[in-house]
Parts: structure tokens; C-alpha cells; sequence
């Protein structure tokens, strides 16, 4: 646009000198096609601008929510300490019971915090709240694919360990972008981080 602006501008200087008269009025037009030519160049830029933002912004990966009483992630995982933990409707001791968790170690997903309650979920999406004291920081996670493999090192091709059944309770130590290394029962290996429910798919653990 700039190019076509001082084509025309020098059209109109060469005609100025071949006809005086007009030279004031083409002089003028020219003026204003390279005054538009510039505003046209300055939207098209800050047009540009705003698109290549909107571009890195959308790329920028999401920033997780925190809890207002921990200020830790959330949603996050956790585990249940105790052998018996009332799930009530409400963050106190005065509403109702609606679930019983009674597996230990279980792997639980906490979605909202308020006070010493914390509001939990587990794998098959049932909870609401539990006291802070009955959740432990120790990460479980749950196998959803029977006779998973536990490999000795990140690899489909490579030695097994153990074979651990769908629903077996495993400790959770490190994870790469696909694999975890478990500990269950005393035998220790890695699964594919798609078979287990406890650990979020883009986690990275040391």
C-alpha cells in the first residue's frame, strides 16, 4: 500500500510539471492518498499486534486455580488416611452423611476447599466434604486396566515386574510425560500413565 501511495505521488509531481495549473489540486489528492496510506498501514499493523497477542496468550498454558484456604492447586489429588471417612453434604459436622469411604489409601480428587473441609470426589465421581485430618498427602493412584503390566523401566518392550489387577491401589513416586513408577504391594515398576486414575495426564513427578 505504501508502494502504491509514492507511485502515485510521483505521477502526480511529474504531471504538476507539465500542466502548472492543476499542479496545486493533484498535489492536494496525492497528500491524502499518502495520508490514508499511512493510517491504513497503522491499523493494519496494530491489527496485527493484536492478533499475534491473542495468539501467545491463547498458547499460554492455563495457570491452575488455588484453593482459598491452602492456596495449593486445584483440582488436586490426595489420598484417604483413615480406614473410615464420613462424606457429608456440607463443609460441618451438622449436615448429613451421604457417602462412607472405608478404603484406605484410596485415591481422592479435591475440588474446593472451605475452612477444615475439603470437598472431594473419587474415581467413580461420588464425595462432597471431609474433614481435613481423615486426607493425607501420600499420592495413590487406582489401576483402571486388568493385569496391567508393571514394567522395569518406561517401555512396552521391556522386562515385567508384576501384573496388578483393575482397582488395586498403588503408591504413586515419580512420572514422565506417559509413564509412572508404582508401588504396590512391595513390587515396584512402571504402567502407562493412561491406565491409572489418581495423577493428572500432563503431571510430571521426580
Amino acid at each position: 500500500m505504501l508502494s502504491n501511495s509514492a507511485r502515485c505521488c510521483h505521477t502526480a509531481s511529474q504531471v504538476s510539471q507539465a500542466q502548472e495549473p492543476a499542479s496545486a489540486t493533484r498535489a492536494e489528492k496525492s497528500g491524502n492518498m499518502f495520508t490514508l496510506g499511512t493510517k491504513s498501514l497503522v491499523s493494519l499493523g496494530a491489527a496485527l499486534l493484536l492478533a499475534l497477542t491473542t495468539s501467545v496468550a491463547a498458547e499460554a498454558p492455563a495457570e491452575k486455580k488455588r484453593g482459598p484456604v491452602t492456596n495449593l492447586p486445584m483440582p488436586r489429588y490426595v489420598s484417604l488416611k483413615a480406614t473410615k471417612a464420613n462424606v457429608r453434604r456440607g463443609p460441618s459436622r451438622t449436615h448429613r452423611i451421604d457417602w462412607v469411604f472405608t478404603r484406605k489409601s484410596m485415591p481422592l480428587q479435591i475440588t474446593a476447599e472451605y475452612g477444615h473441609w475439603r470437598r472431594v470426589r473419587d474415581i467413580e465421581g461420588a464425595g462432597g466434604w471431609v474433614h481435613y485430618s481423615l486426607l493425607s498427602g501420600v499420592r495413590t493412584v487406582i489401576v483402571q486396566k486388568d493385569m496391567l503390566p508393571l514394567a522395569m523401566r518406561p517401555g512396552e518392550k521391556v522386562g515385567t515386574a508384576a501384573h496388578l489387577e483393575h482397582g488395586v491401589i498403588a503408591k504413586l513416586e515419580e512420572c514422565n510425560p506417559d509413564w509412572c513408577r508404582l508401588n504396590a504391594g512391595g513390587y515396584k515398576g512402571w504402567a502407562l500413565k493412561e491406565n491409572l486414575w489418581g495423577v493428572d495426564a500432563d503431571e510430571i513427578r521426580d
